[in-house]
This record gives C-alpha cells, sequence and structure tokens, in this order.
C-alpha cells in the first residue's frame, strides 16, 4: 500500500471510531431517510453534535445527503453497511 491508501483508510477508521457515530449508523440502517433532527431526537443527543458527527461520517464515505426541502435526509453507503457488519463481529 502506497502512504496516500493508508491515509485514506485512516480517514474511513476515524469516521466510525465513535460510539455515538457507531449508534447513528445502526440507527439509519433501521431507519434511513433520516434528518439531523430526527437522529439527535431519537438517540437523545444534541443538534450540533449530532451535526458534527454526520459532516465527519460524510467525509469518511459513510452516509450520503439528499436535500429534501429544508431538510437534509441521510442514509449509509455501502462502506457504511459493510463497516456495521465489521463491527458486529468485533462483539
Amino acid at each position: 500500500m502506497q502512504t496516500g491508501e493508508f491515509k485514506r483508510l485512516e480517514r474511513i477508521v476515524k469516521g466510525f471510531a465513535n460510539s455515538r457515530r457507531i449508534h447513528i449508523m445502526d440507527l439509519l440502517k433501521r431507519e434511513p431517510e433520516l434528518s439531523v433532527e430526527q437522529i439527535s431526537e431519537r438517540l437523545s443527543l444534541g443538534y450540533e453534535n449530532t451535526s458534527d458527527h454526520l459532516r465527519k461520517m460524510a467525509i469518511a464515505g459513510l452516509i450520503l445527503k439528499r436535500n429534501e426541502g429544508s431538510a437534509v435526509r441521510h442514509k449509509l453507503t455501502l462502506r457504511a453497511e459493510s463497516v456495521l457488519v465489521f463491527c458486529k463481529t468485533l462483539q
């Protein structure tokens, strides 16, 4: 592997290396297309905190965002679904 590939992997791992982000991925697996507000309500997280987690997850390629009026909907990417499977093997 080249140095750039290690950096790319690091960005992906940092995108899910947080219990709240894993919880967000688990929620979006069960309920795709949720807004920031819906995610923060369901997980009892602050709106800004939730938004920051989602931003980091998007940078890592774990979620896709879709505008719907004034709301932004979020759903998992195939990478995130693979990460969830990987995480379950560690339990």
